[in-house]
Parts: C-alpha cells; sequence; structure tokens
C-alpha cells in the first residue's frame, strides 16, 4: 500500500515519492538507500574513506530516507559496523532491511549460495551484532546464482529463517534472486514482505512477477537499479535526461518509481553528492512521452 506521509516530514526530499507498507509495523519510504558500496572496491574490506561513508549515511537520513539495505557479507562486517557507528541509537522510523545467503572467503570471492542451517543461523547472529540490534526487521534470504535465480527448491534454508522468526530474531522474511515458483514455494512456509531481484530499465525480466507480487500487496526491490557494474547507457535515456535537465541515473531511478507502486528503490554510492543526485529521482515525474521513449530501451 503506498502512501504519503504527515505534513513537515512529507517535505523531506526522499519522501516525495511516498512511502510502502510492507506490513502493519513496517512502513518505509520507497526511495531508500543501499549500502553495498559503503565497503572497499569490490564489496570487500574498508572504504577509502570512512568518514565520507558515516555521513552519506547520516545524510540519507537527513533526507528522509527510512529504508537502508545492507548485508553483513558486504565488507564482509564492514557496512553493518559503519551503519552502526553512523546512526545508532537508530532514528525512530528508520528500518534497516539484511540479506543472507552468501559468504566471502579471505581473497574476497562470493562463496553462493552458503545456506546451510549452521551458515544462515551464524549470519543472522552476525548482523545483530554488527548492527546494535535485538531484532531484525526484514531478512532476505539470497539464494540462486551471482547471475539470476537459479530453479530448485528453496523450502529448507527458508525454513531456517522461519524458525528464527519465531525465535524472534526476525520481525519479517524477504527473499531475493528468486523465480516465481520459488516464491510460491516460501509462501506455503511463512508470509514475505518483499522480493529482491535484479532489474532495471534495460534488464525487465522481471516484469510480469512485478505485476504479481503488487496485486499481492508484496515490494519488490530491484537490486542494480542502475546496471550494477555495468552501468546504464543509451541514447534514450541521455536524450530524455537532457530534455528534463537533470542526469541519466536520475531518469533512470524515476522511471523504476513509476513503473509500479510497490517497487522500493535502494541505489547505493559512497559520495553524498551522488546520493543527493538520486534522491532526487523522487520528485521526477516522467511524461507519457518520456515514458515512451524509456520504455524503446528494453523492447
Amino acid at each position: 500500500m503506498v502512501s504519503h506521509s504527515a505534513k513537515g516530514y512529507s517535505q523531506l526530499p526522499a519522501t516525495a515519492a511516498g512511502t510502502f507498507t510492507l506490513a502493519e509495523d513496517l512502513t518505509v519510504t520507497r526511495m531508500g538507500y543501499g549500502a553495498m558500496q559503503l565497503a572497499g572496491p569490490g564489496v570487500f574490506g574498508p572504504p577509502a574513506d570512512r568518514a565520507e561513508a558515516i555521513a552519506v549515511l547520516r545524510e540519507a537520513v537527513a533526507l528522509g530516507i527510512t529504508h537502508i539495505d545492507t548485508s553483513d557479507f558486504y565488507g564482509p562486517y564492514v557496512t553493518n559496523e559503519i551503519i552502526k557507528e553512523a546512526l545508532h541509537p537508530y532514528p525512530d522510523g528508520l528500518h534497516i532491511v539484511t540479506k543472507v545467503g552468501a559468504l566471502r572467503d579471505a581473497e574476497g570471492n562470493w562463496v553462493v549460495p552458503s545456506i546451510a542451517p549452521e551458515q544462515l543461523r551464524q549470519a543472522i547472529y552476525d548482523n545483530l551484532q554488527h548492527l546494535g540490534l535485538e531484532a531484525l526487521d526484514v531478512v532476505n534470504l539470497r539464494v540462486g546464482g551471482l547471475h539470476g535465480p537459479v530453479p530448485g527448491s528453496i523450502a529448507e534454508p527458508f525454513t531456517v529463517l522461519a524458525q528464527l522468526q519465531q525465535e524472534g530474531l526476525i520481525k519479517h522474511l524477504g527473499v531475493s534472486t528468486v523465480n516465481a515458483e520459488q516464491i510460491a514455494e516460501v509462501q506455503a512456509i511463512a508470509p514475505i514482505v518483499c522480493v529482491q531481484n535484479s532489474y532495471n530499465l534495460a534488464n525487465r525480466q522481471d516484469d510480469e512477477l512485478i505485476d504479481s507480487l503488487a496485486e499481492q500487496g508484496i515490494a519488490y526491490v530491484p537490486y542494480f537499479p542502475l546496471g550494477g557494474f555495468s552501468p546504464l547507457q543509451s541514447n534514450e535515456l541521455q536524450t530524455v535526461a537532457n530534455r528534463l535537465g537533470t542526469s541519466p541515473m536520475t531518469v533512470a531511478l524515476a522511471w523504476l518509481l513509476q513503473r509500479s507502486p510497490n517497487i522500493l528503490l535502494i541505489p547505493g554510492t559512497s559520495s553524498v553528492a551522488h546520493l543527493r543526485t538520486n534522491v532526487a529521482a523522487a520528485s521526477l515525474t516522467l511524461s507519457e512521452e518520456d515514458l515512451a521513449e524509456l520504455n524503446s530501451i528494453a523492447s
């Protein structure tokens, strides 16, 4: 359910796109922030400028963002430790979403998936410790491969998280890098409030899934909303941005916000200036002409 916040708060830049209610006790700004880029190169090790990383997080909150996405395997541990340093004790209404299901080895390689019961339980304990929380607002089970969903049952690892939810360590559950069959499978075990998959203006394989989730009131959170490690580039995107006097990335984010009301954004950056550029998408309205031109990118 999309809504707009009370007067005063709603004047903050990030709130211009409204909010989305994932559960009775969980409403977040549709414009969020992804903390992955706060770690070092390759999402491994510490950042080059820790003070700037802290400044980015504090500016995100100052801009009105109430949805921060992270994981303990970013760094590893680095982003969660920086979040805690920058924002703990956390402001009322700020929600931190994390994910489990991957690990990093000593060289920084991704070990995917890492979903044995003991791995998942330890990951929850680690997130709680490094974030300084007694319970996690939302935990996404990250399955699949590095480049997309992998068919097959995910009931066993999801059941582990459902048990941890029953123990009070997790408030709400989500899934990441999954297909429609896997979503239906986990919904038979416990409710989910969000799905986090790769999706952007040029990668629209989840169009039908987004619409299905919208009908169920479940949030869809696209990772790599700006193309990830290969930033979006197209003549159409640049043309629309030039016409509107803004950046191509701001336009790409605005397109996502207008694509469906259940889409929540978590673009990442390690720069305060870039953060403000991203947040500007919350107040950018694309015309029918703009949308038609942009939709041709994926056709």
